[in-house]
């Protein structure tokens, strides 16, 4: 993996090398015995490293993750992302290669970062980032799920922790010492060029990968995981593939996931024979991943005039003769482009273009109406939201833990409450927070919904809920001191005593939690 390019992505590259090359020297209690996953190899036990304690490591890397600017709460990737992940786990639970504790301890969640290096890294404690260069190249489902299946093995396996052994009892101090550092050098390029040179990061960026016996065991155990999850095993031969074909050009940085995962001809060999001795039909061309694929590299923020490329490559006098699927991925990078470029009639009659191009296919047709309602609300035509997206889309599926049906709730909640029916808007995202108290997106959609109401307590309640769903606690407090201060300045009826007193409770929680980080922080210094 190389120093990056750009200051602001250091942090990024550290979270990454935190997961290939963890800290060593958590004290055990004495007297305890490290858990050990049930079915793991023997690559070695898990170290001094308790479950809990790699999840409170995961949660302190992944608090100042959230902070970075690069941090992407995209409601549309992130829903098919986490569709793919559910999957994911619902596969490794069936192979009992998730065990109970680790299930239950850890967070079990990908972060999603605006970057178009190809890249995708397990954090500790069940954490995962992925970047939008890595969801831009992808072709299929199966090919993104080959990725987070292996990524998920890392952590299944227990490969952080096992790597403990090796390092320094000082390393926690220096991984600290590096993650702050990365963060002022988003703010000070020549403090991200000193941070570059400096011995702790010479020493640590020599230990970036995982050994090549974790590295074949995440391929192994996270193939079994795939077509466990119902994914065609295609999908991580296309994968290595397109990571082959990149690690023969120039290196040039933009394929770091081949510095911390680097590919062999054994591990290629390996997976094509484990395709080959399944006998499946061709695989059919995947629209929707196509379509997500090019929302991925639009977001990736390619600069001004790769935007302007993309917008005007539909009106190519040859455009018509590409396969549909070429024509559908073109057509959704042009209608975010010329968004983006804020022309927004353009944008509009190139979705509805691509909606009759792709009206065949229901999943592709879905992504073509939610970037219709998006961009309908950018155009102020909350009417035009609605009609896009009936209620039935508000499902949370089967899963009550998982995504399904957020991008288009947060799209109607939005539309809603511009169209004064802001009351609708707050009792579909109160019952949506109510499974997902950490979907910081949802919390604020609400905030907005109750201050359209006029509903101020309830507004600072859940603003309060955003910076808390993603761990920055000093936040959480400030607007819930607000909602303390509005409470006692406007004292109201029954329900207004019933959040004043859940304002109060959570307020308390959280300066708790935030003597006791730093404390911990005072501790380190």
């Amino acid at each position: 993996m190389l120093l990056p390019r750009h200051p602001h992505r250091l942090l990024t590259l550290l979270l990454a090398l935190a997961a290939a090359a963890p800290p060593a020297g958590w004290a055990q209690t004495p007297g305890t015995t490290p858990p050990v996953a049930r079915g793991l190899p023997s690559l070695g036990d898990a170290g001094d490293m308790t479950s809990l304690e790699e999840r409170k490591l995961g949660d302190t890397i992944v608090r100042e993750l959230y902070r970075d600017p690069d941090y992407l709460d995209d409601p549309v990737i992130g829903e098919y992302v986490d569709g793919i992940w559910r999957a994911l786990l619902a596969g490794a639970r069936a192979r009992g290669e998730l065990p109970p504790e680790l299930d239950e301890r850890y967070a079990w969640q990908v972060l999603l970062g605006r970057d178009s290096t190809i890249n995708a890294f397990a954090l500790p404690g069940g954490y995962f980032g992925l970047h939008t260069g890595l969801v831009g190249v992808v072709s299929s489902r199966d090919e993104l799920a080959s990725v987070l299946a292996h990524e998920m093995t890392h952590i299944t396996q227990r490969h952080i922790p096992r790597m403990l052994g090796k390092q320094d009892r000082q390393a926690p101090l220096m991984l600290a010492a590096m993650v702050l550092g990365a963060i002022a050098a988003s703010k000070n390029p020549q403090a991200g060029a000193a941070l570059a040179v400096g011995g702790q990061a010479a020493v640590i960026q020599q230990q970036l990968n995982f050994s090549r016996d974790m590295e074949r065991e995440a391929d192994r155990i996270g193939y079994g995981i795939l077509t466990q999850a119902g994914f065609a095993p295609e999908g991580f031969v296309g994968m290595f593939e397109k990571l082959q074909g990149a690690s023969r050009i120039n290196d040039n940085g933009d394929w770091p996931y081949l510095r911390s995962h680097p590919l062999t001809t054994q591990r290629i060999a390996d997976m094509q024979q484990r395709q080959q001795q399944l006998a499946r039909p061709t695989p059919s061309v995947d629209l929707e991943a196509l379509l997500v694929a090019a929302r991925a590299r639009v977001l990736g923020r390619p600069g001004v005039d790769v935007l302007r490329a993309w917008a005007s490559e539909p009106e190519s006098p040859s455009f018509d003769r590409l396969p549909l699927a070429r024509r559908a991925g073109v057509l959704y990078a042009a209608a975010l482009a010329q968004a983006q470029l804020r022309d927004l009639p353009r944008a509009q009659a190139l979705a509805t273009r691509l909606a009759q191009e792709v009206s065949a296919d229901a999943r592709a047709l879905r992504q073509a109406r939610l970037l219709q309602a998006e961009l309908a609300l950018q155009a102020g035509q909350p009417a035009r939201v609605l009609e896009l997206l009936p209620a039935a889309e508000r499902s949370a599926g089967a899963d009550p833990g998982g995504q399904a049906g957020r991008a288009a709730l947060l799209l109607r909640a939005q539309a809603q409450t511009r169209s004064g029916r802001a009351a609708e808007a707050a009792g579909a995202l109160q019952t949506w927070v109510s499974l997902h108290p950490r979907d910081a997106g949802a919390w604020q959609a609400l905030a907005q919904a109750h201050a359209a109401e006029g509903r101020m307590l309830r507004a600072l309640r859940a603003e309060g809920e955003v910076p808390m769903a993603r761990m920055d606690l000093a936040g959480a407090v400030d607007r819930w001191r607000a909602a303390q201060d509005h409470s006692r300045q406007h004292p109201g009826d029954n329900a207004d005593l019933i959040e004043a007193s859940i304002v109060d409770t959570r307020l308390r929680t959280a300066q708790a939690a935030l003597k006791l980080q730093r404390e911990e922080e005072a501790k380190k210094r």
